[in-house]
């Protein structure tokens, strides 16, 4: 059996999930790539499809295992989490990229609690759903311990977004979760960390976009020191670094990989 390192990254059909996963896969990783891909009748834009997943997993020689599940599913993921500590022998970092903006170009008062959940349900949730099966599994692994927990927060945990106020709490949560959790991980060689990218080309800032009927997601750039949209594959370099052994010293804290965003 091969002793290349395993990761599970969710919402890996497309934008920085599947980045991330062509990144690791690049550098020698074993992915276990997950998405839902499935529409919600909740979410106002189309979501990750499957033939989107297969062609993630299918370029890279059967490196990369894709499987079908819903980060609000935690059954389904602790499974999926026993299936690859089945066929690779080992689970050494988790990326939690799944998440979706809903309930956005209004302000607070006018939106109700249905308007928030998904973004809960699977952006906060579903971190933590993520964290529930995997940490087991890198707790696993012989002492001394690699193993790396990183979740996808958002410049919008940081600073305040006009007629966004859920998705801020919801990724205000997600750090919170994430710095709770590298207190739980105290001393057992597993870290926990949150990358809040700045505006990136995906299918959620076209959705923010069209929430600010904006004509192009490109209008976002001139928030941020760059001067441009960040791509994906920016995002998941450091992603992909903070899975590796040698990121050991950053732990329960934020990596702002946001071109510089100002608000």
């Amino acid at each position: 059996m091969s002793d290349a390192p395993v990761a599970l990254v969710t919402g890996a059909a497309r934008g920085i999930g599947a980045a991330t996963v062509h990144r690791l896969a690049g550098a020698g990783w074993r992915v276990v790539a997950i998405d839902r891909c499935a529409d919600d009748p909740l979410v106002p834009y189309p979501l990750g499809t499957r033939e989107q997943l297969r062609a993630v997993a299918g370029a890279h020689d059967g490196t990369v295992v894709d499987e079908v599940a819903d980060v609000r599913d935690v059954a389904t993921l602790i499974e999926i989490v026993r299936r690859a500590e089945e066929r690779f022998g080992r689970v050494d970092a988790a990326v939690a990229a799944a998440a979706v903006v809903t309930g956005g170009g209004r302000p607070l008062w006018e939106t109700g609690g249905r308007d928030f959940e998904p973004m809960f349900e699977v952006g906060v949730h579903g971190v933590a759903n993520l964290a529930r099966a995997v940490v087991p599994a890198l707790l696993r692994r012989p002492a001394p311990r690699t193993g790396r927990f990183v979740a996808l927060a958002s410049v919008a945990a940081h600073h305040g977004m006009w007629q966004l106020a859920g998705y801020n709490a919801a990724k205000h949560a997600v750090v919170g979760l994430v710095k709770g959790l590298a207190h739980d991980l105290r001393g057992t060689g597993v870290t926990a960390v949150a990358v809040s990218p700045g505006s990136t080309r995906t299918d959620l800032l076209a959705e923010s976009a069209r929430l600010y009927d904006l004509d192009s997601v490109d209008d976002f750039a001139g928030h941020q020191l760059l001067d441009r949209i960040l791509e994906p594959r920016e995002v998941a370099a450091v992603v992909a670094w903070l899975c590796a052994p040698e990121s050991a010293c950053v732990t329960g804290s934020v990596v702002h990989a946001d071109g510089g965003f100002m608000p």
